[in-house]
């Protein structure tokens, strides 16, 4: 073990983090689209995924009701984050608000550039925090026990199958299936329709892709990236067990072009009859379900699967946070409120139907009558993954930080993908499983150095 006085101090350390988490962290501050905000306006920077430019088009009912113009930046997920982190690390304050995963918000909470949000849901009862499903609350809760993010809509993971498939071919799905499981049923309905394959995992390489699935496999089977010392364990059997038997059901009885598959791809491979199950995001099960996609009713859902954890869904959602320089804190607070609370969820329900509503946040959704009735295929199921999601101990051992399908350090991002790059290159046939993580982890290593002791 390396003493204090070896290790880099911490200031050096953040800035190395910098370089990761937070490329390019020091070229300046960027001017948005939206303008300079202040007065009556607030500036927000989105991803631009459905549910935002979703809201983006409702936007005005916010200003009719409270005098507030919003402009809005929208980008790509990559670019948001490299916008967001430019402009919140740099303490810039051109945007009030930003959407940040339960990912960011604790390590940017900790570097004292959110706003907290405890000051005003206390004055805010109508907002009704206590609605809020407790495991988003917690993931939007800093060390030092404050909320620095409200949830805009959460997930976590899920089993998705054809139950058409199922039945034609006399299968039957477990209540709570293992992985073993899962591999032998995809070995059956492999080819059980023209060009039909067994299942559909992500190879993309991303921290966010691929290495998101994976790790909850790694969990439920009983590895960890790093055990409570810090030290790396991605050579271990039981990571390499996990890894092996992910990377082997892809490539046997997974979808063409896996290396290069992320949650889009699988998403149109499962709309399109291109495969009989996947496992993913329970956000995904509002878009298969829609009114216009070809799979409407013919899908079946089933709690990620187990082998060693009594659960191993992920917990993940996009959030609102406030920047601590944001020169309009009490009028982002009033956009965050809107943009999270019910009556937004009845607008969206009212005006786009409730299958589009931002769920997976709030307990009142699943009440509500209307939205049982539209998601009645998966509005259970999504409910207890996320109720059952345990981001402080997704495994069997402890772990040094939080986090089911990513470990909660500014240095993941680059890790993670720097791994998932290798792993992909597994499912493509480049490389063995044993070569990968051999590569893998003497990247981590780099990162117990660092952590070591704490």
């Amino acid at each position: 073990m390396r003493t204090q006085s070896r290790r880099r101090p911490r200031a050096t350390l953040v800035m190395a983090a910098a370089g990761t988490l937070l490329s390019p962290l020091l070229s300046g501050c960027w001017v948005g689209a939206g303008g300079t905000g202040g007065g009556d306006s607030i500036n927000v920077l989105m991803v631009n995924n459905p549910q935002m430019t979703e809201l983006q088009k409702l936007a005005p009912r916010f200003t009719e009701e409270t005098g507030i113009k919003v402009n809005f930046t929208v980008l790509p997920e990559n670019d948001v984050r490299d916008k967001i982190s430019q402009d919140f690390a740099n303490q810039a304050g051109q945007y009030d608000v930003a959407t940040l995963s339960n990912y960011e918000i604790p390590i940017y909470a900790r570097n004292g550039w959110l706003h907290e949000m405890n000051s005003y849901v206390a004055k805010d009862p109508s907002y009704d925090e206590q609605d809020v499903l407790g495991p988003m609350r917690q993931s939007l809760t800093a060390s030092d026990g404050r909320l620095y993010g409200q949830p805009f809509y959460g997930e976590s993971s899920f089993l998705m199958y054809r139950k058409d498939v199922f039945a034609a071919k006399g299968l039957t799905m477990p209540a709570h299936p293992t992985w073993q499981q899962v591999a032998d049923l995809a070995a059956q309905v492999d080819g059980a329709r023209p060009g039909m394959k067994g299942i559909c995992l992500r190879g993309l390489p991303g921290w966010g892709e691929m290495i998101a699935p994976l790790t909850t496999v790694v969990n439920t089977f009983g590895g960890t990236w790093f055990d409570k010392n810090w030290k790396a364990h991605l050579d271990s059997p039981k990571f390499e067990k996990a890894t092996k038997f992910y990377v082997d059901l892809v490539r046997k009885h997974g979808e063409s072009g896996a290396a290069q598959s992320g949650f889009a791809e699988c998403l149109n491979d499962m709309t399109q009859g291109k495969v009989a199950m996947w496992y993913d995001a329970t956000s995904a099960a509002g878009l298969l379900e829609a009114k216009d996609s070809p799979v409407q009713g013919k899908l079946g859902y089933a709690p990620a699967p187990v082998e060693k954890t009594p659960s191993s869904g992920w917990l993940y959602t996009w959030a609102w946070g406030i920047q601590k320089a944001s020169r309009n804190p009490d009028k982002a607070w009033k956009f965050v409120s809107w943009a999270s609370g019910k009556g937004y969820e009845q607008l969206v329900g009212r005006t786009s139907g409730w299958p589009n509503v931002p769920a997976g946040k709030r307990a009142s959704t699943y009440t509500n009558a209307d939205y049982r009735a539209s998601a009645a295929a998966f509005q259970d199921m999504t409910k207890q993954a996320i109720e059952s999601a345990r981001p402080s101990d997704p495994g069997v051992q402890p772990r040094p930080a939080p986090g089911i399908q990513f470990v909660d350090i500014p240095e993941f991002t680059d890790l993670g993908t720097k791994v998932s790059q290798e792993i992909s290159a597994a499912i493509a046939g480049r490389q063995s499983v044993d070569s990968a993580l051999k590569n893998s982890q003497a990247l981590a290593e780099k990162i117990s150095k660092e952590y070591e002791g704490r």
